[in-house]
């Protein structure tokens, strides 16, 4: 995970296209510059990242689902809900399933989970999107990176 980069999913786990669902794995880093203002001698991952995680681990799920025709940008959130904190080191599985898809969006429904202990989970919204010129193939590259 570099934190800094936005680039939360280390390793992608599984892909089960027929039950539209997506496993993912990731560790936080020892060190980053987002935890030198979050919070000083107290590093957290701001919740908006751990959103950003399961953003992530969703939009994945959808290229694969759509055969990376399109780019899912995230749209809304809802029923999003922090239940725990995490900082440096933590080792996070992190899981999506596609609750709708058709007419230009999609919706899922995301969580990351720490050991045995939920830490967030959300239902995200994403519009489809044309690729910009170029990034269909970085993004081809980029998830089968993440496959190995």
């Amino acid at each position: 995970m570099l934190l800094e980069k936005f680039q939360m999913i280390d390793r992608i786990t599984e892909v089960d296209l027929d039950a539209k669902k997506m496993s993912a794995f990731s560790i936080v880093p020892d060190d980053s510059p987002v935890f030198e203002g979050h919070f000083p001698g107290h590093p957290l991952v701001p919740g908006v990242l751990m959103i950003e995680i399961m953003a992530q681990c969703s939009g994945i799920l959808i290229m694969h689902t759509i055969d990376f025709q399109r780019i899912p940008l995230l749209a809304g959130v809802e029923k999003g809900k922090m239940r725990d904190f995490i900082g440096p080191k933590a080792e996070l599985e992190i899981q999506a399933e596609i609750e709708h898809e058709g007419s230009g969006f999609a919706v899922t429904r995301a969580q990351i989970r720490s050991g045995n202990k939920r830490i967030a989970n959300a239902q995200l919204t994403f519009t489809m999107q044309p690729f910009p010129e170029g990034l269909q193939e970085e993004m081809i590259r980029q998830v089968s990176e993440m496959k190995k």
